[in-house]
């Protein structure tokens, strides 16, 4: 698993918050970690494999222009935790960028698809071929908005995923999905989060808006739309106020982690299973092999 956050704020830099908030999911993933903000329509990335204090002392992660901005912390699936296999991930073009945990089942198939498309890919991992999808149904459908064409990727897509994805096409937003990967939105005064769990903005609101499978979010100046990623059509879901304290809310309510991991055992399971074939043959292999 891996831990995303994004922040849409009224004013101030994101990237401080995004680094603290990381902090607060590094038991998601510390293979690597990475942020993304966008300022006068440019957008800025610093990642590094290694923890996150290792890679905030050689790239000083609060130092990135903008208060709207995503974060990630990796635990690797596909591709080994390197620089290059660290999140975000871009298009060709620069103008997109995408954070995700989850597991993409089809992205051999997609790779190779956009790949015979003309598109370059710099990782191993299966979450890039989000932001070339993006690009590519923006390139066939110059049209559609970014929703539109986030929407229409995503129908493609087979396997789990929270995303958060920024774009300079419309640099005033923020777009969320989620199937079968945690997704929920903190809210207060000062801005709209959104994040793989409640404790990264505990610190900061105790105002929070579940997000369910198939739904897709849009972070802006007047707070979140949630819609339906099958037809777009539009949900509305009140926050509710969340009684846990820090230390309950990292065992999300349950009274000890023994407890709350053997809840998250078929959930676990799944997303093992959705790993390629050849991978789960080679875990066999190594099984066979041992003593």
């Amino acid at each position: 698993m891996c831990g995303i956050f994004g922040c849409f704020l009224n004013e101030g830099n994101a990237a401080p918050l995004i680094h603290s908030s990381l902090k607060r999911l590094e038991y998601r993933g510390y293979d690597s970690v990475g942020i993304a903000t966008i300022s006068d329509g440019k957008i800025t990335i610093k990642k590094d494999q290694g923890k996150i204090d290792e890679v905030h002392r050689i790239h000083n992660l609060d130092d990135l222009p903008g208060s709207i901005g995503i974060g990630h912390t990796r635990w690797a699936t596909h591709g080994a935790p390197l620089q290059v296999n660290s999140h975000p991930h871009t298009d060709c073009t620069g103008e997109i960028v995408v954070v995700h945990n989850g597991i993409i089942e089809n992205f051999l198939e997609l790779k190779s698809e956009l790949q015979n498309l003309g598109h370059t890919f710099l990782s191993k991992t299966d979450t890039e071929v989000m932001p070339h999808l993006i690009e590519e149904t923006l390139k066939q459908n110059p049209q559609l908005s970014l929703e539109q064409a986030v929407l229409e990727s995503l129908k493609k897509i087979d396997g789990s995923y929270a995303f958060a994805i920024l774009s300079t096409r419309e640099p005033d937003k923020i777009i969320c999905a989620r199937n079968e990967s945690p997704l929920v939105l903190g809210i207060n005064s000062h801005g709209v989060f959104c994040a793989s769990d409640i404790p990264a903005f505990l610190e900061v609101t105790n105002k929070a808006v579940m997000i369910n499978n198939g739904e897709l979010v849009v972070l802006n100046d007047k707070g979140y739309e949630i819609k339906k990623i099958s037809d777009g059509s539009a949900i509305t879901r009140e926050p509710i106020t969340i009684e846990w304290t820090p230390e309950m809310a990292v065992k999300q309510g349950y009274p000890h982690f023994m407890i709350k991991e053997i809840h998250e055992q078929p959930e676990t399971l799944r997303n093992t299973l959705r790993m390629q074939d050849h991978y789960l043959d080679l875990l066999t292999t190594f099984l066979d092999r041992a003593n």
